[in-house]
């Protein structure tokens, strides 16, 4: 069992940056997948960013790169989203999630299977 818990959301002004932080709780995190998702009101969630188990591969929305960063450190169990140049259109609430069904990212929330409480980001124009 993993738990889930992101900090780091706020309120930002367009053109500024946050970083999101996701720590886990468990031994064997290395061993997880991991994804950011977000999900804005009335719309369905989608992928923002995921990375595999070791951190040498990653993938980001079409959305969002170029200015969204994701990473992890294994040895601290928390998985990071750097959010630069931010868009009111960034606005959402984020989810981090982890996978133990694949070491690889999958950017199909149903892969899933740990889920955090989520983290509110707004971006004002």
């Amino acid at each position: 069992q993993v738990q889930l818990v992101e900090s780091g959301g706020g309120l930002v002004q367009a053109g500024g940056s946050l970083r999101l932080s996701c720590a886990a709780s468990g031994r064997t995190f290395s061993s997880y997948a991991m994804g950011w998702f977000r999900q804005a009101p009335g719309k369905e969630r989608e992928i923002v960013a995921g990375i595999m188990w070791s951190g040498s591969s990653s993938y980001c929305a079409d959305s969002v790169k170029g200015r969204f960063t994701i990473s992890r450190d294994n040895a601290k169990n928390t998985v990071y989203l750097q959010m630069n140049s931010l868009k009111p259109e960034d606005t959402a609430v984020y989810y981090c999630a982890a996978s133990s069904v694949t070491r690889y990212y999958s950017s199909s929330p149903n892969v899933y299977q740990y889920w955090g409480q989520g983290t509110q980001v707004t971006v004002s124009s």
